[in-house]
């Protein structure tokens, strides 16, 4: 969807083209620096609370900018481990949700990277209406923002693994991680970024060349191509062992360890067997593996493993020599699952 924006959003822009700009409007170049500041480290959302810019450069900011933002719509908070579960809406009327996760290591946001998701996967209820629109990085940005305004704490950690396939929105989520990154900025260390995606592998291929630190997580919930394209559209597309090629490349460019994220459905993928024959696709490759007890959804008729399904599936893992754990059930009781709580949302609209 093109938003058709007549002013430019001034929080995507990078300091180098923000400098760019003030010097043709015969600005001092040192300005931008001032104003990169007031975006991405204070998160105001009007030129008029830049109080050390002259009041006839915010106007004229003013005419040819904004400052892209999202909406707060609501927020709700679990009671059993305090995650909160936001949505924010969006220019042109689109509903997102991101997460606000605590954890002893600091706290974490998953962002959304898309307005729903074209990718189909089975399980994941950020699918079930299509893709909407692609995010702006300054929505993908605002979305931390927003949440450590709320909060009143710092966010240490990001993972783009909310609504959306990241690869799929390609231009945008590279010019979040180049802004969120930046030492003028919020300055958060890319190690401290994760991407998840299906594997569209084109666009590995291309993260890879940009050799940023950033962990690259995989959704691959299958050891097998035939179970994988019951469970992943995407599937059909690229096979696990172009996927696995395109992994051993991007650590070839970048020495990080990939995850590999496997949800794990009742009688579908967590038998022993199917643990032995992951083990044998990932060997020799440094990687984890971050086994996912699939999160119930209405839409959907998966079964989440039992607890000795999963125990058992990991300790096979380990016994052929892999790395593994079972994630952490975080907001199960507030819709925890990708895509429920705004695809409820657009169900009351």
């Amino acid at each position: 969807m093109d938003l058709n924006l007549e002013k430019i959003d001034i929080k995507t822009l990078y300091l180098s083209e923000l400098e760019e700009q003030l010097l043709e409007m015969g600005e001092k170049k040192f300005r931008a620096k001032q104003i990169f500041k007031w975006l991405h480290v204070f998160y105001v959302e009007s030129f008029d609370e830049m109080t050390d810019i002259s009041k006839k450069l915010r106007e004229k900011l003013e005419e040819k900018f904004i400052i892209g933002t999202v909406k707060k719509e609501k927020a709700l908070i679990s009671q059993i481990d305090g995650t909160r579960k936001y949505i924010f809406r969006v220019a042109g009327g689109s509903v997102i949700e991101s997460v606000f996760m605590k954890y002893h290591h600091g706290n974490s946001v998953c962002i959304s990277t898309q307005s729903g998701c074209r990718m189909g996967c089975k399980f994941c209820a950020s699918t079930l209406n299509g893709l909407d629109r692609n995010l702006l990085a300054s929505e993908l940005l605002d979305q931390i923002y927003q949440i450590e305004k709320d909060t009143d704490e710092k966010v240490s950690n990001v993972v783009l693994m909310g609504s959306g396939e990241p690869l799929d929105n390609y231009d945008n989520v590279i010019r979040f991680i180049d802004l969120i990154s930046d030492e003028n900025g919020k300055n958060m260390s890319q190690r401290n970024i994760t991407l998840s995606t299906c594997g569209l592998v084109p666009r590995i291929y291309d993260l890879a060349k940009k050799k940023y630190q950033i962990t690259l997580a995989i959704s691959l919930h299958a050891s097998d191509n035939e179970t994988r394209k019951e469970l992943m559209p995407i599937a059909n597309r690229y096979s696990i062992e172009e996927i696995i090629e395109a992994c051993k490349y991007y650590y070839s460019m970048n020495k990080r360890r990939i995850t590999f994220e496997y949800s794990l459905v009742a009688s579908v993928n967590d038998s022993k067997n199917e643990a032995k024959k992951l083990a044998g696709l990932v060997k020799g490759l440094n990687c984890h593996i971050n086994l996912i007890p699939v999160n119930p959804i209405k839409e959907r008729d998966f079964v989440q493993s039992n607890k000795e399904a999963v125990n058992n599936f990991k300790a096979m893992l380990e016994r052929n020599g892999v790395n593994a754990t079972v994630r952490r059930e975080m907001g199960r009781d507030i819709n925890g699952a990708c895509g429920q709580l705004r695809n409820e949302t657009m169900n009351q609209e």
